[in-house]
């Protein structure tokens, strides 16, 4: 739900009531995870998707039921690997779902998508299983939003959380850097650009950049050094060993998730050398990921963008980076990002109901 905030909030906030159907656990295997959410309005639209397209149809009369109704209500999509065709689901699994209602008057669910439109971290509470409050003598409304840390409440709780976008420092502002920034901007990244060249840092290079930095490299990341959480990656693309060793030097004692530099072999080892001059251990010298990128056959800068942008997920999701044809595990990781807390649209279930593997 939390995920579909800027869709939903301007819908709401025009006096509009709305259904959200969210998936509250996954049997097997599923197009997408526990959490998931999509949207149907009073006027029939339809706004995001649980299942990639395969229950959509399901999914949406289901949501018309609670705008009707006003109540949750709970369904399971799939079944075996018999029926799960004729169900919806070509991946054989099934997953359980909850529809229910928004409206402006659901003030604390107002606020928490206003926060996350904020970048804001937020958690909220689904009420997936009502069951009586302790000492309280009523029932949790199915499908009611609540503080995840209210006292008594009893019985299923899917915690839905966001956090901020994890944050891309791009240090250079050539061709590589713009489409980089572009790449990781669609991937979800908060992107920062930082060149000392002023002429190059320009809006019109950089749209989709959330800041732009006009500063050396290596200065601009020991005034931000404190503000760079466990979640950041780092690329150095100047091109330039006069600012991408002190840029790396810098880069590579801060406490980032990834630290990568372009480059070819030669370059490679050069700069590996001039590092140890300046006193960086080989224990920091390993967690450069350069050259840059995984073996996609990158040849523009568009294409390495996209070769950098998948080495840089691969290591946040603990991904081997190999051709899913040739493994055996499975397609859809349920462990979380390595070294982050929850992204948006993920979740937790206070009870048994847990995603299984």
């Amino acid at each position: 739900m939390l995920e579909l905030a800027a869709d939903l909030l301007p819908r709401l906030r025009a006096g509009e009531r709305i259904a959200v159907v969210t998936v509250t656990r996954v049997s097997r295997s599923a197009p997408r995870g526990a959490g998931a959410s999509m949207a149907v309005t009073e006027g029939g639209e339809v706004i995001g998707s649980i299942s990639g397209g395969c229950v959509e149809s399901d999914a949406v009369l289901l949501a018309v039921q609670a705008l009707a109704t006003g109540r949750g209500a709970t369904a399971r999509f799939g079944f075996s690997d018999a029926d799960a065709h004729a169900a919806g689901l070509a991946c054989g699994g099934a997953i359980d779902v909850i529809a229910y209602s928004l409206s402006l008057s659901d003030a604390f669910a107002v606020d928490a998508l206003e926060a996350v439109l904020r970048d804001e971290p937020v958690a909220v509470g689904l009420v997936i299983s009502a069951e009586p409050l302790d000492g309280a003598g009523g029932s949790a409304s199915l499908g009611r939003l609540v503080p995840v840390t209210v006292d008594g409440l009893q019985g299923g709780i899917l915690t839905l959380s966001h956090q901020p976008r994890p944050r891309l420092v791009v240090l250079g502002a050539g061709d590589y850097a713009a489409a980089l920034c572009r790449a990781a901007a669609v991937g979800g990244f908060a992107v920062t650009v930082c060149d000392a060249w002023g002429l190059l840092v320009t809006p019109e290079r950089f749209p989709d950049a959330d800041d732009l930095v006009i500063a050396p490299p290596d200065a601009y990341l020991r005034e931000v050094s404190t503000r760079l959480d466990p979640r950041t990656a780092i690329c150095v693309l100047t091109h330039d060993e006069r600012q991408d060793v002190p840029a790396l030097r810098e880069a590579l004692r801060l406490p980032v998730a990834f630290v990568g530099a372009l480059g070819a072999r030669r370059t490679v080892a050069r700069r590996a050398q001039l590092l140890r001059e300046q006193g960086v251990t080989d224990d920091e010298l390993a967690r450069l990921h350069s050259p840059l990128g995984l073996d996609l056959g990158a040849e523009t800068p568009e294409e390495t963008a996209i070769s950098i942008l998948a080495e840089i997920v691969a290591a946040r999701r603990s991904g081997t980076g190999a051709p899913l044809r040739d493994l055996a595990t499975p397609i859809h990781s349920t462990l979380p990002p390595a070294a982050h807390a929850p992204e948006s649209g993920s979740c937790s279930v206070a009870d048994s109901n847990r995603q299984e593997a």
